[in-house]
Protein backbone atom coordinates (compact mmCIF):
# COMPACT_ATOMS: atom_id res chain seq x y z
CA UNK A 1 0.00 0.00 0.00
CA UNK A 2 1.56 3.05 -0.75
CA UNK A 3 0.91 6.63 1.10
CA UNK A 4 2.25 10.14 0.49
CA UNK A 5 4.72 10.59 3.63
CA UNK A 6 3.55 14.31 5.03
CA UNK A 7 6.09 16.55 6.93
CA UNK A 8 5.91 19.12 9.43
CA UNK A 9 8.28 22.20 10.77
CA UNK A 10 10.08 21.53 13.62
CA UNK A 11 12.99 24.11 15.34
CA UNK A 12 12.98 25.38 11.84
CA UNK A 13 13.83 22.19 9.90
CA UNK A 14 11.24 20.39 8.03
CA UNK A 15 10.71 16.69 9.45
CA UNK A 16 9.62 14.03 6.32
CA UNK A 17 7.91 11.01 8.57
CA UNK A 18 9.98 8.28 5.50
CA UNK A 19 10.34 6.16 8.52
CA UNK A 20 8.33 6.36 11.23
CA UNK A 21 8.94 7.93 15.15
CA UNK A 22 8.28 6.50 18.14
CA UNK A 23 6.92 9.45 20.85
CA UNK A 24 7.30 7.85 24.12
CA UNK A 25 4.79 8.38 27.03
CA UNK A 26 5.67 9.76 30.43
CA UNK A 27 3.09 10.34 32.55
CA UNK A 28 3.42 12.60 35.65
CA UNK A 29 0.34 11.50 37.04
CA UNK A 30 -1.05 9.85 40.05
CA UNK A 31 -4.19 8.33 37.97
CA UNK A 32 -2.84 7.10 34.96
CA UNK A 33 -4.38 3.81 33.44
CA UNK A 34 -0.88 1.93 33.17
CA UNK A 35 1.47 3.51 35.29
CA UNK A 36 0.12 5.90 37.41
CA UNK A 37 1.74 7.21 39.94
CA UNK A 38 5.28 5.83 38.71
CA UNK A 39 6.74 8.59 37.62
CA UNK A 40 5.45 11.91 39.45
CA UNK A 41 8.57 12.87 41.51
CA UNK A 42 11.20 14.53 39.16
CA UNK A 43 13.72 12.62 39.61
CA UNK A 44 11.85 9.08 38.61
CA UNK A 45 10.36 10.84 35.53
CA UNK A 46 13.50 12.38 34.36
CA UNK A 47 15.47 8.78 35.11
CA UNK A 48 12.31 7.23 32.51
CA UNK A 49 13.06 10.09 29.98
CA UNK A 50 16.86 8.67 30.15
CA UNK A 51 15.40 5.35 29.49
CA UNK A 52 13.26 6.22 27.26
CA UNK A 53 15.77 8.65 24.91
CA UNK A 54 18.63 6.01 25.43
CA UNK A 55 15.94 2.88 23.65
CA UNK A 56 15.44 5.25 20.89
CA UNK A 57 12.58 7.60 21.26
CA UNK A 58 12.14 10.36 18.89
CA UNK A 59 10.10 12.36 20.76
CA UNK A 60 8.42 12.79 24.61
CA UNK A 61 5.31 13.12 25.50
CA UNK A 62 4.19 14.55 28.96
CA UNK A 63 1.41 14.51 30.65
CA UNK A 64 0.19 16.37 33.62
CA UNK A 65 -3.45 15.50 33.66
CA UNK A 66 -4.99 12.12 33.55
CA UNK A 67 -7.36 11.80 30.61
CA UNK A 68 -8.07 7.92 31.51
CA UNK A 69 -11.91 7.35 31.15
CA UNK A 70 -13.56 9.11 34.42
CA UNK A 71 -10.80 11.28 35.18
CA UNK A 72 -10.67 13.96 37.41
CA UNK A 73 -10.10 16.97 36.02
CA UNK A 74 -6.94 19.15 37.14
CA UNK A 75 -7.27 22.86 37.06
CA UNK A 76 -4.12 24.74 34.42
CA UNK A 77 -2.17 25.73 37.75
CA UNK A 78 -2.34 22.94 39.51
CA UNK A 79 -1.26 21.01 36.81
CA UNK A 80 2.08 22.99 35.15
CA UNK A 81 2.85 22.81 38.98
CA UNK A 82 3.17 18.75 38.01
CA UNK A 83 4.59 19.73 34.54
CA UNK A 84 7.47 22.10 34.97
CA UNK A 85 9.51 20.88 37.54
CA UNK A 86 10.26 17.66 35.12
CA UNK A 87 9.89 19.90 31.61
CA UNK A 88 12.64 22.41 33.35
CA UNK A 89 14.82 19.32 33.90
CA UNK A 90 14.54 17.79 31.03
CA UNK A 91 15.50 21.01 29.18
CA UNK A 92 18.74 21.02 31.22
CA UNK A 93 19.10 17.21 31.08
CA UNK A 94 18.51 16.78 27.36
CA UNK A 95 18.49 19.86 25.26
CA UNK A 96 18.50 18.44 22.15
CA UNK A 97 15.28 16.28 23.39
CA UNK A 98 12.11 16.89 21.30
CA UNK A 99 9.66 17.27 23.73
CA UNK A 100 5.25 17.32 23.65
CA UNK A 101 3.45 18.03 26.14
CA UNK A 102 0.27 16.58 26.60
CA UNK A 103 -2.54 19.08 27.70
CA UNK A 104 -5.67 20.62 26.93
CA UNK A 105 -5.36 23.81 28.95
CA UNK A 106 -3.90 27.38 26.56
CA UNK A 107 -2.34 28.55 29.83
CA UNK A 108 -0.28 25.43 30.50
CA UNK A 109 0.61 25.00 26.38
CA UNK A 110 1.57 28.60 26.74
CA UNK A 111 3.91 28.30 29.69
CA UNK A 112 5.50 24.70 28.14
CA UNK A 113 6.18 26.52 24.87
CA UNK A 114 7.91 29.49 26.69
CA UNK A 115 9.62 26.98 28.97
CA UNK A 116 11.25 25.10 25.08
CA UNK A 117 8.18 22.58 24.83
CA UNK A 118 8.17 21.64 21.02
CA UNK A 119 4.82 20.57 20.46
CA UNK A 120 0.98 20.63 22.31
CA UNK A 121 -0.76 17.21 22.12
CA UNK A 122 -4.22 18.11 22.64
CA UNK A 123 -6.83 15.42 22.74
CA UNK A 124 -9.49 17.88 23.44
CA UNK A 125 -8.78 19.23 19.64
CA UNK A 126 -9.22 22.33 20.70
CA UNK A 127 -12.44 21.49 21.97
CA UNK A 128 -11.51 22.31 25.81
CA UNK A 129 -10.16 25.90 25.48
CA UNK A 130 -11.06 28.63 23.03
CA UNK A 131 -7.60 29.92 23.35
CA UNK A 132 -5.30 27.22 22.42
CA UNK A 133 -4.94 27.21 18.88
CA UNK A 134 -3.87 30.78 19.13
CA UNK A 135 -1.39 29.96 21.54
CA UNK A 136 -0.02 27.54 19.46
CA UNK A 137 -0.45 29.38 15.81
CA UNK A 138 1.89 32.18 18.10
CA UNK A 139 4.80 29.71 18.99
CA UNK A 140 4.47 28.10 15.49
CA UNK A 141 4.42 24.57 17.24
CA UNK A 142 3.08 21.57 15.80
CA UNK A 143 -0.29 20.36 16.90
CA UNK A 144 -1.61 16.90 17.36
CA UNK A 145 -5.50 17.15 16.85
CA UNK A 146 -7.02 14.18 18.72
CA UNK A 147 -10.74 13.00 17.94
CA UNK A 148 -12.64 12.16 21.08
CA UNK A 149 -16.78 11.92 21.63
CA UNK A 150 -17.69 13.57 24.94
CA UNK A 151 -15.25 14.13 27.81
CA UNK A 152 -12.62 12.08 29.60
CA UNK A 153 -15.17 12.20 32.40
CA UNK A 154 -18.04 10.50 30.28
CA UNK A 155 -16.69 9.66 26.75
CA UNK A 156 -17.32 5.67 27.54
CA UNK A 157 -20.63 6.10 28.97
CA UNK A 158 -21.96 5.18 25.83
CA UNK A 159 -20.63 6.08 22.74
CA UNK A 160 -22.31 5.57 19.93
CA UNK A 161 -21.74 6.20 16.06
CA UNK A 162 -23.72 5.18 12.80
CA UNK A 163 -20.54 5.05 10.88
CA UNK A 164 -17.62 5.10 13.01
CA UNK A 165 -14.65 5.71 10.59
CA UNK A 166 -16.44 8.31 8.14
CA UNK A 167 -17.78 9.89 11.26
CA UNK A 168 -14.15 10.69 12.72
CA UNK A 169 -12.67 11.23 8.98
CA UNK A 170 -15.01 14.21 8.49
CA UNK A 171 -14.71 15.47 12.35
CA UNK A 172 -10.97 14.97 11.55
CA UNK A 173 -11.28 16.80 8.24
CA UNK A 174 -13.57 19.52 9.48
CA UNK A 175 -10.96 20.37 12.81
CA UNK A 176 -7.66 20.36 10.83
CA UNK A 177 -9.17 22.43 8.62
CA UNK A 178 -10.29 24.90 10.89
CA UNK A 179 -7.08 24.60 12.95
CA UNK A 180 -4.95 25.68 9.96
CA UNK A 181 -7.13 28.53 9.22
CA UNK A 182 -6.65 29.76 13.08
CA UNK A 183 -2.80 29.86 12.01
CA UNK A 184 -1.92 26.75 13.44
CA UNK A 185 1.35 25.64 11.45
CA UNK A 186 1.14 21.97 11.73
CA UNK A 187 -1.24 19.42 12.16
CA UNK A 188 -0.99 15.92 13.58
CA UNK A 189 -4.23 14.21 13.24
CA UNK A 190 -4.75 10.93 16.25
CA UNK A 191 -8.02 9.15 15.36
CA UNK A 192 -8.42 8.80 19.36
CA UNK A 193 -8.61 5.46 20.22
CA UNK A 194 -10.27 4.62 23.50
CA UNK A 195 -11.77 8.42 23.74
CA UNK A 196 -15.38 7.80 23.07
CA UNK A 197 -15.44 4.06 21.49
CA UNK A 198 -16.38 1.16 21.91
CA UNK A 199 -13.99 -2.08 21.49
CA UNK A 200 -15.61 -2.49 17.94
CA UNK A 201 -15.19 0.80 17.12
CA UNK A 202 -11.48 1.10 18.00
CA UNK A 203 -11.00 -2.25 15.76
CA UNK A 204 -12.74 -0.57 12.48
CA UNK A 205 -10.61 2.45 12.94
CA UNK A 206 -7.42 0.60 13.20
CA UNK A 207 -8.38 -1.38 10.07
CA UNK A 208 -9.54 1.66 8.05
CA UNK A 209 -6.83 3.95 9.34
CA UNK A 210 -5.53 4.23 5.78
CA UNK A 211 -8.37 6.26 5.03
CA UNK A 212 -7.03 9.13 7.27
CA UNK A 213 -4.44 9.76 4.74
CA UNK A 214 -6.65 12.02 3.19
CA UNK A 215 -5.99 14.50 5.50
CA UNK A 216 -2.70 15.28 4.42
CA UNK A 217 -0.91 15.37 7.56
CA UNK A 218 1.00 12.85 9.87
CA UNK A 219 -1.39 10.48 11.76
CA UNK A 220 -0.16 9.28 15.13
CA UNK A 221 -1.62 5.83 16.94
CA UNK A 222 -2.26 5.82 20.41
CA UNK A 223 -2.86 2.27 20.78
CA UNK A 224 -0.08 1.41 23.89
CA UNK A 225 -1.53 -1.37 26.20
CA UNK A 226 -5.25 0.08 26.13
CA UNK A 227 -8.34 -1.27 26.77
CA UNK A 228 -8.83 -2.25 23.37
CA UNK A 229 -6.77 -5.21 24.00
CA UNK A 230 -7.22 -5.68 27.40
CA UNK A 231 -10.75 -6.83 26.46
CA UNK A 232 -10.00 -8.71 23.62
CA UNK A 233 -6.87 -11.24 24.83
CA UNK A 234 -8.59 -10.87 28.40
CA UNK A 235 -5.26 -9.09 30.30
CA UNK A 236 -4.71 -6.28 32.57
CA UNK A 237 -2.19 -2.88 31.14
CA UNK A 238 0.43 -5.04 33.12
CA UNK A 239 0.32 -8.30 30.74
CA UNK A 240 -1.16 -5.90 27.58
CA UNK A 241 2.34 -5.76 25.65
CA UNK A 242 2.59 -8.34 23.12
CA UNK A 243 -1.56 -6.58 22.07
CA UNK A 244 0.05 -3.33 21.86
CA UNK A 245 3.20 -4.39 19.23
CA UNK A 246 0.55 -6.61 17.03
CA UNK A 247 -1.45 -3.49 17.10
CA UNK A 248 1.48 -1.04 16.16
CA UNK A 249 2.69 -3.72 13.32
CA UNK A 250 -1.05 -3.36 11.98
CA UNK A 251 -1.19 0.49 12.72
CA UNK A 252 2.31 0.90 10.83
CA UNK A 253 1.10 -0.96 7.70
CA UNK A 254 -2.09 0.99 7.57
CA UNK A 255 0.43 4.20 7.16
CA UNK A 256 0.18 5.87 11.27
CA UNK A 257 3.26 7.93 11.17
CA UNK A 258 3.55 8.30 15.04
CA UNK A 259 3.39 5.50 17.83
CA UNK A 260 2.60 7.10 21.28
CA UNK A 261 3.92 4.29 22.95
CA UNK A 262 4.82 3.48 27.02
CA UNK A 263 7.50 0.86 25.81
CA UNK A 264 10.23 2.75 23.31
CA UNK A 265 12.50 -0.18 23.09
CA UNK A 266 9.56 -2.71 21.62
CA UNK A 267 7.48 0.14 19.50
CA UNK A 268 10.87 1.11 17.54
CA UNK A 269 11.50 -2.66 16.78
CA UNK A 270 7.65 -3.05 15.26
CA UNK A 271 9.22 0.07 13.12
CA UNK A 272 12.42 -1.23 12.22
CA UNK A 273 10.72 -4.37 11.27
CA UNK A 274 7.80 -2.74 9.39
CA UNK A 275 10.71 -0.74 7.62
CA UNK A 276 12.37 -4.19 6.41
CA UNK A 277 8.86 -5.06 4.96
CA UNK A 278 8.44 -1.98 3.03
CA UNK A 279 11.50 -2.16 1.42
CA UNK A 280 11.09 -5.64 0.48
CA UNK A 281 8.09 -4.37 -1.04
CA UNK A 282 9.85 -1.67 -3.00
CA UNK A 283 12.45 -4.22 -4.54
CA UNK A 284 9.25 -6.79 -5.21
CA UNK A 285 7.96 -3.74 -7.73
CA UNK A 286 11.60 -3.16 -9.04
Amino acid sequence: MHFVTPSITLRGSVVSFHQPWVMGILNLTPDSFHDGGAWDEPAAALAQADRMLAEGADMLDLGAQSTRPGADLLGADAEWQRLDPVLSALKKAHPDAILSVDTFHAEVARRALAEGADVINDVSGGDADPDMWAVVAQARAPYVLMHMQGTPATMQDNPTYKDVVHEVVTHLQRRVHAAYQAGVPDVIADVGFGFGKTVENNYALLDALDQFQELKCPILAGLSRKSMIQKVIGVDSQHALNGTTALHAWALDRGAQILRAHDVAEAKEAVTLHQALVESRTLDAT
